[in-house]
Protein backbone atom coordinates (compact mmCIF):
# COMPACT_ATOMS: atom_id res chain seq x y z
CA UNK A 1 0.00 0.00 0.00
CA UNK A 2 1.45 3.37 -1.03
CA UNK A 3 1.78 6.45 1.13
CA UNK A 4 -0.53 9.25 -0.05
CA UNK A 5 0.79 12.68 0.89
CA UNK A 6 -1.68 15.53 0.51
CA UNK A 7 0.13 18.82 0.06
CA UNK A 8 0.04 21.04 2.09
CA UNK A 9 -2.37 19.34 4.56
CA UNK A 10 -0.15 16.34 5.37
CA UNK A 11 3.14 18.09 4.74
CA UNK A 12 4.27 21.58 3.82
CA UNK A 13 6.29 20.84 0.68
CA UNK A 14 7.44 23.77 -1.45
CA UNK A 15 6.34 23.54 -5.09
CA UNK A 16 9.87 24.04 -6.41
CA UNK A 17 12.45 21.30 -6.05
CA UNK A 18 10.84 17.95 -6.87
CA UNK A 19 10.46 15.98 -10.10
CA UNK A 20 7.36 14.14 -8.84
CA UNK A 21 5.18 17.07 -7.71
CA UNK A 22 5.17 20.83 -8.06
CA UNK A 23 6.34 23.21 -10.77
CA UNK A 24 9.25 22.88 -13.17
CA UNK A 25 10.76 25.86 -15.00
CA UNK A 26 13.29 24.84 -17.65
CA UNK A 27 14.10 28.35 -18.81
CA UNK A 28 11.30 28.78 -21.36
CA UNK A 29 7.79 30.23 -21.42
CA UNK A 30 6.40 26.74 -20.64
CA UNK A 31 5.87 25.78 -17.01
CA UNK A 32 5.30 22.12 -16.16
CA UNK A 33 2.59 21.65 -13.53
CA UNK A 34 2.58 18.41 -11.56
CA UNK A 35 -0.35 18.44 -9.18
CA UNK A 36 -0.14 14.73 -8.47
CA UNK A 37 1.96 11.63 -9.05
CA UNK A 38 0.78 8.11 -9.72
CA UNK A 39 -0.80 6.41 -12.71
CA UNK A 40 -3.67 4.10 -13.58
CA UNK A 41 -1.70 2.17 -16.23
CA UNK A 42 1.45 0.05 -16.20
CA UNK A 43 2.99 0.96 -19.56
CA UNK A 44 5.77 -1.46 -20.45
CA UNK A 45 7.94 1.45 -21.61
CA UNK A 46 7.28 3.79 -18.63
CA UNK A 47 10.36 5.93 -18.02
CA UNK A 48 9.67 6.20 -14.26
CA UNK A 49 8.18 2.77 -13.46
CA UNK A 50 4.83 4.23 -12.40
CA UNK A 51 1.46 2.51 -12.07
CA UNK A 52 -0.26 0.03 -9.74
CA UNK A 53 2.37 -2.64 -10.43
CA UNK A 54 5.40 -0.41 -9.85
CA UNK A 55 8.28 -2.11 -8.06
CA UNK A 56 10.05 1.11 -7.08
CA UNK A 57 7.50 3.85 -6.27
CA UNK A 58 6.18 3.93 -2.70
CA UNK A 59 4.54 7.37 -2.40
CA UNK A 60 1.89 9.35 -4.27
CA UNK A 61 1.65 13.13 -3.91
CA UNK A 62 -1.64 15.03 -4.27
CA UNK A 63 -1.45 18.82 -4.31
CA UNK A 64 -4.27 21.20 -3.41
CA UNK A 65 -5.18 23.34 -6.49
CA UNK A 66 -5.11 26.64 -4.57
CA UNK A 67 -1.69 25.84 -3.16
CA UNK A 68 0.00 25.00 -6.46
CA UNK A 69 -1.69 27.92 -8.24
CA UNK A 70 -0.35 30.31 -5.58
CA UNK A 71 3.18 29.17 -6.39
CA UNK A 72 2.48 29.27 -10.12
CA UNK A 73 1.41 32.92 -9.91
CA UNK A 74 4.74 33.86 -8.33
CA UNK A 75 6.76 32.12 -11.04
CA UNK A 76 4.73 33.71 -13.83
CA UNK A 77 5.10 37.17 -12.29
CA UNK A 78 8.86 36.60 -12.13
CA UNK A 79 8.89 35.62 -15.82
CA UNK A 80 6.96 38.72 -16.89
CA UNK A 81 3.29 37.63 -16.87
CA UNK A 82 2.92 37.13 -20.62
CA UNK A 83 3.07 34.42 -23.32
CA UNK A 84 3.07 31.56 -20.78
CA UNK A 85 2.05 27.97 -21.52
CA UNK A 86 0.91 26.01 -18.49
CA UNK A 87 1.52 22.34 -19.25
CA UNK A 88 -0.14 19.82 -16.97
CA UNK A 89 1.91 16.67 -17.04
CA UNK A 90 3.38 14.44 -14.41
CA UNK A 91 5.14 11.28 -13.48
CA UNK A 92 1.94 9.43 -14.30
CA UNK A 93 -1.59 10.51 -15.26
CA UNK A 94 -2.42 14.15 -14.34
CA UNK A 95 -6.16 13.79 -14.97
CA UNK A 96 -6.46 11.42 -12.02
CA UNK A 97 -6.41 14.51 -9.80
CA UNK A 98 -9.89 14.59 -8.18
CA UNK A 99 -10.16 18.35 -8.82
CA UNK A 100 -8.57 18.49 -12.26
CA UNK A 101 -11.24 20.66 -13.91
CA UNK A 102 -11.12 23.09 -10.98
CA UNK A 103 -7.33 23.24 -11.29
CA UNK A 104 -7.55 24.12 -15.01
CA UNK A 105 -10.11 26.82 -14.26
CA UNK A 106 -7.90 28.42 -11.59
CA UNK A 107 -4.89 28.32 -13.93
CA UNK A 108 -6.90 29.98 -16.70
CA UNK A 109 -7.57 32.96 -14.42
CA UNK A 110 -3.86 33.82 -14.05
CA UNK A 111 -2.71 36.83 -16.03
CA UNK A 112 -0.10 35.94 -18.63
CA UNK A 113 -1.20 32.38 -19.35
CA UNK A 114 -2.09 32.04 -23.02
CA UNK A 115 -2.06 28.25 -23.45
CA UNK A 116 -3.11 25.45 -21.09
CA UNK A 117 -2.17 21.97 -22.29
CA UNK A 118 -2.25 18.50 -20.77
CA UNK A 119 -0.55 15.17 -21.46
CA UNK A 120 -2.94 12.27 -20.82
CA UNK A 121 -3.56 8.61 -21.56
CA UNK A 122 -7.25 9.51 -21.86
CA UNK A 123 -8.61 6.84 -19.54
CA UNK A 124 -10.04 9.27 -16.91
CA UNK A 125 -11.78 11.35 -19.62
CA UNK A 126 -15.52 11.43 -20.23
CA UNK A 127 -17.62 13.42 -22.69
CA UNK A 128 -18.86 15.59 -19.82
CA UNK A 129 -15.32 16.25 -18.64
CA UNK A 130 -14.24 17.31 -22.14
CA UNK A 131 -17.16 19.77 -22.25
CA UNK A 132 -16.19 21.16 -18.83
CA UNK A 133 -12.52 21.50 -19.75
CA UNK A 134 -13.48 23.26 -22.95
CA UNK A 135 -15.53 25.78 -20.97
CA UNK A 136 -12.87 26.50 -18.34
CA UNK A 137 -10.12 27.18 -20.87
CA UNK A 138 -8.12 24.04 -21.67
CA UNK A 139 -6.36 24.73 -24.96
CA UNK A 140 -4.84 21.42 -26.07
CA UNK A 141 -4.91 17.74 -25.15
CA UNK A 142 -1.85 15.64 -25.98
CA UNK A 143 -3.44 12.19 -26.12
CA UNK A 144 -1.33 9.03 -25.90
CA UNK A 145 -2.45 6.43 -28.46
CA UNK A 146 0.30 3.89 -29.16
CA UNK A 147 -1.50 1.48 -31.49
CA UNK A 148 -4.85 1.12 -33.28
CA UNK A 149 -4.90 -2.58 -32.44
CA UNK A 150 -6.80 -3.33 -29.21
CA UNK A 151 -4.70 -6.29 -28.12
CA UNK A 152 -1.40 -4.57 -28.82
CA UNK A 153 -2.63 -1.45 -27.01
CA UNK A 154 -3.40 -3.50 -23.90
CA UNK A 155 0.08 -5.01 -24.08
CA UNK A 156 1.75 -1.62 -24.38
CA UNK A 157 -0.16 0.00 -21.50
CA UNK A 158 0.11 -3.09 -19.30
CA UNK A 159 -3.60 -3.17 -18.51
CA UNK A 160 -6.09 -5.82 -19.65
CA UNK A 161 -9.08 -3.54 -18.96
CA UNK A 162 -7.81 -0.77 -21.29
CA UNK A 163 -10.56 0.04 -23.82
CA UNK A 164 -9.04 1.42 -27.03
CA UNK A 165 -12.47 1.87 -28.63
CA UNK A 166 -13.48 4.27 -25.86
CA UNK A 167 -10.26 6.28 -26.25
CA UNK A 168 -10.80 6.59 -30.01
CA UNK A 169 -14.38 7.74 -29.47
CA UNK A 170 -13.18 10.38 -27.01
CA UNK A 171 -10.45 11.48 -29.45
CA UNK A 172 -13.12 12.08 -32.08
CA UNK A 173 -15.16 14.10 -29.58
CA UNK A 174 -12.12 16.22 -28.64
CA UNK A 175 -11.37 16.85 -32.31
CA UNK A 176 -14.88 18.30 -32.71
CA UNK A 177 -14.63 20.46 -29.58
CA UNK A 178 -12.97 23.82 -28.96
CA UNK A 179 -9.93 21.99 -27.56
CA UNK A 180 -7.09 21.24 -29.96
CA UNK A 181 -5.86 17.65 -30.16
CA UNK A 182 -2.40 16.19 -30.61
CA UNK A 183 -1.88 12.43 -30.90
CA UNK A 184 1.24 11.44 -28.93
CA UNK A 185 2.29 7.80 -29.44
CA UNK A 186 5.47 6.27 -28.03
CA UNK A 187 7.34 4.27 -30.67
CA UNK A 188 8.61 1.08 -29.04
CA UNK A 189 10.85 -0.81 -31.52
CA UNK A 190 9.94 -4.42 -32.30
CA UNK A 191 6.49 -3.94 -30.75
CA UNK A 192 4.61 -1.17 -32.55
CA UNK A 193 6.87 -0.41 -35.55
CA UNK A 194 4.12 -1.18 -38.07
CA UNK A 195 1.57 0.94 -36.19
CA UNK A 196 3.25 4.27 -37.00
CA UNK A 197 1.81 4.67 -40.54
CA UNK A 198 -1.67 3.70 -39.31
CA UNK A 199 -1.58 6.26 -36.51
CA UNK A 200 -0.28 8.97 -38.85
CA UNK A 201 -3.14 8.34 -41.27
CA UNK A 202 -5.60 8.22 -38.37
CA UNK A 203 -4.49 11.62 -37.06
CA UNK A 204 -4.56 13.22 -40.51
CA UNK A 205 -8.12 12.01 -41.09
CA UNK A 206 -9.32 12.90 -37.59
CA UNK A 207 -7.82 16.31 -36.85
CA UNK A 208 -9.01 18.98 -39.25
CA UNK A 209 -8.04 22.06 -37.26
CA UNK A 210 -5.16 22.87 -34.91
CA UNK A 211 -2.75 25.72 -34.24
CA UNK A 212 -0.04 23.17 -33.58
CA UNK A 213 1.32 19.95 -35.09
CA UNK A 214 -1.22 17.13 -34.86
CA UNK A 215 1.30 14.37 -34.11
CA UNK A 216 4.06 14.11 -31.53
CA UNK A 217 5.72 10.72 -32.05
CA UNK A 218 7.98 10.00 -29.07
CA UNK A 219 11.06 7.81 -29.12
CA UNK A 220 11.28 5.07 -26.49
CA UNK A 221 14.29 5.66 -24.26
CA UNK A 222 15.83 3.50 -21.58
CA UNK A 223 15.97 5.13 -18.15
CA UNK A 224 17.74 3.94 -15.02
CA UNK A 225 14.54 3.53 -13.00
CA UNK A 226 12.19 2.93 -15.93
CA UNK A 227 10.84 -0.18 -17.64
CA UNK A 228 12.39 -1.84 -20.66
CA UNK A 229 10.71 -4.74 -22.48
CA UNK A 230 13.16 -7.63 -22.80
CA UNK A 231 12.90 -7.80 -26.59
CA UNK A 232 13.41 -4.07 -27.19
CA UNK A 233 16.62 -2.29 -28.16
CA UNK A 234 16.68 1.48 -28.00
CA UNK A 235 16.70 3.19 -31.38
CA UNK A 236 19.31 5.85 -32.13
CA UNK A 237 18.14 9.43 -32.59
CA UNK A 238 19.63 9.40 -36.09
CA UNK A 239 17.51 6.40 -37.10
CA UNK A 240 14.45 7.89 -35.42
CA UNK A 241 14.63 11.20 -37.26
CA UNK A 242 15.54 9.52 -40.55
CA UNK A 243 12.31 7.51 -40.42
CA UNK A 244 10.26 10.55 -39.42
CA UNK A 245 11.66 12.37 -42.45
CA UNK A 246 10.52 9.53 -44.72
CA UNK A 247 7.00 9.64 -43.28
CA UNK A 248 6.86 13.43 -43.54
CA UNK A 249 7.48 13.17 -47.28
CA UNK A 250 5.02 10.31 -47.72
CA UNK A 251 2.13 11.79 -45.74
CA UNK A 252 2.77 15.53 -46.00
CA UNK A 253 2.60 16.09 -42.24
CA UNK A 254 5.14 17.60 -39.85
CA UNK A 255 6.71 14.99 -37.55
CA UNK A 256 10.17 16.33 -36.66
CA UNK A 257 9.11 18.82 -34.05
CA UNK A 258 10.84 21.76 -32.42
CA UNK A 259 9.89 23.86 -29.41
CA UNK A 260 9.10 26.74 -31.75
CA UNK A 261 6.35 24.65 -33.39
CA UNK A 262 4.44 25.07 -30.14
CA UNK A 263 5.36 28.70 -29.55
CA UNK A 264 7.92 27.79 -26.89
CA UNK A 265 10.90 30.13 -26.59
CA UNK A 266 13.64 30.94 -24.04
CA UNK A 267 12.63 32.99 -21.01
CA UNK A 268 14.48 33.81 -17.83
CA UNK A 269 14.55 30.95 -15.37
CA UNK A 270 13.89 31.01 -11.63
CA UNK A 271 17.37 31.35 -10.07
CA UNK A 272 18.96 28.35 -8.37
CA UNK A 273 18.76 28.38 -4.59
CA UNK A 274 21.50 25.78 -4.00
CA UNK A 275 24.75 25.12 -5.83
CA UNK A 276 25.87 21.62 -6.73
CA UNK A 277 28.17 20.42 -3.96
CA UNK A 278 26.72 22.85 -1.40
CA UNK A 279 26.09 21.61 2.14
CA UNK A 280 22.55 22.28 3.38
CA UNK A 281 20.70 21.52 6.62
CA UNK A 282 17.20 20.26 5.81
CA UNK A 283 14.15 19.33 7.85
CA UNK A 284 12.59 16.03 6.76
CA UNK A 285 8.86 16.52 6.12
CA UNK A 286 7.62 13.54 4.09
CA UNK A 287 8.54 10.14 2.68
CA UNK A 288 10.18 10.14 -0.72
CA UNK A 289 8.91 8.86 -4.05
CA UNK A 290 11.14 5.77 -3.79
CA UNK A 291 12.52 3.55 -1.04
CA UNK A 292 15.37 5.04 1.01
CA UNK A 293 14.33 8.55 -0.02
CA UNK A 294 12.84 11.35 2.05
CA UNK A 295 11.70 14.87 1.21
CA UNK A 296 13.56 17.64 3.00
CA UNK A 297 12.89 21.38 3.06
CA UNK A 298 15.32 24.30 3.27
CA UNK A 299 15.03 27.93 2.16
CA UNK A 300 11.52 27.31 0.81
CA UNK A 301 12.69 24.61 -1.58
CA UNK A 302 11.99 20.88 -1.60
CA UNK A 303 14.97 18.53 -1.73
CA UNK A 304 14.93 14.80 -2.37
CA UNK A 305 17.36 13.19 0.06
CA UNK A 306 18.53 9.78 -1.17
CA UNK A 307 20.16 7.04 0.86
CA UNK A 308 18.76 8.15 4.20
CA UNK A 309 17.03 6.46 7.13
CA UNK A 310 15.97 9.80 8.68
CA UNK A 311 12.43 10.22 9.99
CA UNK A 312 9.80 12.96 9.76
CA UNK A 313 10.92 16.04 11.70
CA UNK A 314 14.61 15.15 11.72
CA UNK A 315 17.23 17.74 10.85
CA UNK A 316 19.78 16.32 8.42
CA UNK A 317 22.97 17.73 6.92
CA UNK A 318 23.08 16.98 3.20
CA UNK A 319 25.16 17.78 0.14
CA UNK A 320 23.45 18.80 -3.10
CA UNK A 321 24.40 16.39 -5.91
CA UNK A 322 21.96 17.61 -8.60
CA UNK A 323 20.31 21.00 -9.09
CA UNK A 324 19.36 21.28 -12.78
CA UNK A 325 16.20 23.38 -13.33
CA UNK A 326 15.78 23.79 -9.56
CA UNK A 327 15.20 20.04 -9.12
CA UNK A 328 17.28 19.26 -6.05
CA UNK A 329 18.70 15.88 -5.09
CA UNK A 330 21.02 15.47 -2.12
CA UNK A 331 22.85 12.87 -0.08
CA UNK A 332 23.44 12.91 3.68
CA UNK A 333 26.79 14.30 4.74
CA UNK A 334 28.72 11.52 6.44
CA UNK A 335 30.53 12.78 9.52
CA UNK A 336 33.57 10.93 10.89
Amino acid sequence: MRNIIRIPDDAYIPMIGLISAGLIDRGTNLIQIRAMSGCNLNCIFCSVDEGPLSSTRITNYLVDPDYIVEWLREIIEFKGSKHIEAHLDGTGEPMLHPHFVELVQKISEIEGIEVISVQTNGVPLTYEMIDELSEVGLTRINLSIHSLDSEKSRLLVGCRSYKLDKILELAEYIAESKIDLLIAPVWVPEINDKDRPEIIEYAINLIKKSKWPILGIQKFEVHKYGRKPASVNEMSWTSFYRKLRVWEKKYGVKLRLKKSDFGIFPMRIVPLTFRKGEKVRVRIVAPGWMKNEMIGVAKDRAITVVGTKAGIGDLVNVRIIKNKHNIYIAKPVITM
